[in-house]
């Protein structure tokens, strides 16, 4: 449940992330067509608005938060599974008897 949880907050914020790209896009679309070089620009962090960046930041830290919660997640659950099956293991050879 744990690796579900943290891989559809990370589904969600993926999904953000996509529509944040869309919107810089629209937004800084016609800022600079070209620089006096005639090269396109390079659009950096401190020329965005601050709502924009805010949100950008915020889908960055959601998304490697959900894979973090997804990975650690399913590892608990392979090894609590790992563990269940020597549980079972050792309970059916303790059943076992010899015949004399």
């Amino acid at each position: 449940m744990r690796a579900l949880c943290g891989a559809i907050i990370a589904a969600g914020a993926f999904i953000g992330l996509g529509l944040t790209a869309l919107g810089i896009g629209t937004r800084y679309q016609y800022e600079y067509a070209v620089t006096t070089d005639g090269k396109p620009p390079i659009m950096h962090l401190g020329g965005m608005d601050r709502p924009l960046i805010f949100i950008l930041v915020f889908l960055v830290s959601a998304a490697i938060i959900g894979l973090g919660i997804a990975f650690v997640g399913l590892a608990y659950h392979h090894f609590r599974r790992d563990r269940e099956h020597q549980w079972e293991r050792e309970r059916a050879a303790v059943q076992q008897r010899t015949t004399v």
